[in-house]
């Protein structure tokens, strides 16, 4: 049996922790291999590799390196992954485009909606591929729910939208995780789980932008070494161009949770893990059409549910939903024709959050 032709050399810059996740979503994908991995250490980049191939060997050999400008020279990689916190994340993401090496990097994309403009201008005047790694919109589900949302007889019209995305990170995370540090991650539970609630109001809404919005941080958290004080909790209301509204929570001090509930005239859609799916081999939501019934001294309410499912994966196995995101971006590079709607989604992103931020 041959293997797989190789069509898109990685590299990758940071031995972050989300890495390991997307090591093993190229190591599973059609046609992709890790070549190199840049760590401010080399030791900590051979550690990364190591543990990694351990539990998923990639196609070919990689090699660590001890500086990101080394690995952006090398001319047998073609995309680079970017990891790095987001207050260095443009410095090495217009660095990679410049190198003419496509780009897939974490969220948010940058500090602000201006920086992220000059990263667009350049990857486009590059001719290399941007894209911000949000797993969940390269899920089969949301092709399903788009199915459901657009059906007059399931939703009806968008009236309320709400979603979360929380988790508890404890003591040791408030002092030392570099999500609340303000140098590195000044955005806090915003910029890291807001980000998702932002994407998900957008995609529901077909990426028309909100007309207003408000943000509260709710309480701040404050990292040993930060200048300043990042958000630990932010709320959000927003109105949307149909009449319909929205709101989202995201936390670092409350437990697990990553729901989205969608409200209509007609029914609602619920979603207990919109953004990381249960384990499992399905991922799925609900649609209800709650009824009240009466009958003389009788009073009922009526759930009137249904489940809807895709064969899909949580992690790690295709189709999960970080492999589907690695397939789509290596068919871009395949295809040698630029998708710039990834790169105009992310701004939109980026303007909702600088918005609710300055607010």
């Amino acid at each position: 049996m041959t293997s797989p032709q190789i069509q898109c050399r990685w590299g990758i810059l940071s031995a972050a922790g989300i890495a390991r996740k997307n090591w093993r979503a190229i190591a599973q994908s059609s046609s992709g291999t890790v070549v190199a991995v840049a760590s401010r250490r080399k030791d900590a980049a051979e550690q990364f590799i190591r543990e990694c191939s351990h539990h998923t060997p990639q196609r070919s050999s990689v090699d660590a390196l001890d500086s990101y400008d080394a690995l952006l020279k090398r001319t047998d990689i073609d995309a680079v992954y970017i990891p790095l916190p987001t207050g260095l994340r443009k410095e090495w993401i217009i660095a990679a485009a410049k190198r003419g090496k496509h780009v897939l990097a974490e969220k948010p994309a940058a500090l602000s909606a201006a920086d992220l403009e000059e990263i667009l201008d350049v990857c486009k005047a590059q001719g290399v591929q941007f894209m911000d790694g949000v797993m969940f919109m390269h899920s089969a589900r949301l092709d399903r729910l788009r199915e459901t949302l657009t059906s007059p007889s399931q939703i009806g019209d968008i009236r309320r939208i709400a979603c979360q995305f929380s988790f508890n990170g404890g003591d040791d995370f408030g002092k030392s995780n570099i999500r609340v540090n303000s140098q590195l991650e000044p955005f806090g539970c915003l910029g890291d789980l807001g980000w998702y609630c932002i994407r998900f109001l957008l995609w529901a809404h077909q990426y028309a932008m909100p007309t207003r919005m408000v943000g509260r941080t709710l309480s701040t958290l404050q990292g040993e070494g930060s200048d300043n004080k990042v958000p630990g909790e932010f709320s959000a209301e927003l109105d949307f161009p149909n009449g319909s509204t929205a709101s989202f929570y995201c936390s670092f001090v409350t437990q697990n949770q990553q729901w989205a509930h969608i409200s209509g005239t007609e029914g609602y859609a619920y979603l207990e893990d919109f953004v990381l799916p249960f384990f499992g081999s399905e991922v799925s939501y609900e649609v209800c059409h709650p009824r009240f019934d009466v009958r003389g001294c009788s009073f009922h309410m009526q759930q009137h549910k249904q489940r809807i499912a895709v064969e899909e994966y949580d992690s790690g196995h295709t189709p999960a939903q970080e492999i589907n995101m690695i397939e789509t971006f290596q068919s871009i590079v395949a295809s040698k024709t630029l998708d710039p709607s990834w790169g105009e989604i992310c701004l939109k992103t980026q303007r909702v959050m600088d918005s609710l931020w300055s607010s």
